[in-house]
């Protein structure tokens, strides 16, 4: 029982702090860690919820760049891809479009790491954003992976870190709280047991995203798009390291 709390609260703390210091990632993050000892059914929730309350919790520190006009075609894309993520994790196996995800990333972002610092795509505008916001939006309602795509996206179209953050949180935190509805609505049980290590991931996130937070006023642009493109590499080798074993199985 004490290493299974370990693990509970030791994939939220490490979780926290990623997503305080990147923006995303918690779900990635913290399930890299769970899928040790937690079941997935009730990891999934986790994931999604604990994302919320990182996002949350950090507004006090990085809230001030909120773009509303900026994120609201990336937040419309995804409220309308959400309901289709959930859709397709009640008919599909969800391990295809996170293997497909990872190893577009593991290829895409190695590359983009020795682009020239001023590279950027000059085209698609808010319809770009809202197609990644969309697809963003249907990664989230298969598993709360609704950050990777949308913050690639971003980094592309030569967002600075604070135009980039105050897009991407509030969009997160809009696609975290559609998908908490989405799967109540859905008829995803969320019993006593679930609330409970809500609390228990809710306490433990709060100081290391805080510290996360802290730590991105720090950086400058260049060093933050460097520490987006190394995590959403690193996420990429998650889910694929996750998903193919699944598959193959």
């Amino acid at each position: 029982m004490e290493i299974y709390l370990l693990v509970v609260l030791g994939g939220a703390a490490v979780a926290g702090f990623v997503q305080g210091l990147a923006g995303f990632a918690f779900a990635l993050s913290s399930l890299s860690i769970w899928a040790w000892a937690v079941d997935p059914a009730l990891a999934a929730p986790m994931a999604v919820f604990g994302s919320l309350i990182g996002q949350l919790v950090t507004l006090p520190i990085v809230g001030r760049h909120f773009n509303p006009k900026g994120m609201l075609p990336f937040v419309v894309g995804g409220i309308l891809g959400v309901p289709l993520g959930i859709f397709l994790l009640s008919v599909l196996d969800p391990q295809g479009f996170k293997l497909a995800l990872g190893v577009f990333m593991i290829v895409y972002c190695p590359i983009m790491l020795f682009v020239p610092a001023g590279f950027k795509i000059g085209y698609g505008g808010n319809w770009g954003n809202g197609i990644a916001g969309w697809l963003g939006g249907i990664f989230g309602g298969l598993g709360g992976l609704s950050g990777p795509i949308p913050t690639l996206w971003c980094t592309l179209r030569g967002m600075d870190k604070d135009s980039q953050r105050g897009i991407m949180q509030g969009f997160n935190i809009a696609m975290h709280v559609t998908t908490m509805i989405g799967y109540f609505l859905a008829g995803s049980i969320i019993d006593r047991a679930t609330w409970q290590h809500l609390g228990l991931i809710s306490v433990a996130l709060v100081v290391p995203a805080l510290l996360g937070a802290m730590l991105f006023k720090r950086l400058d642009t260049q060093a933050f798009r460097r520490l987006v493109l190394i995590l959403l590499f690193v996420s990429g080798l998650v889910l694929t390291s996750s998903a193919a074993p699944a598959l193959l199985s």
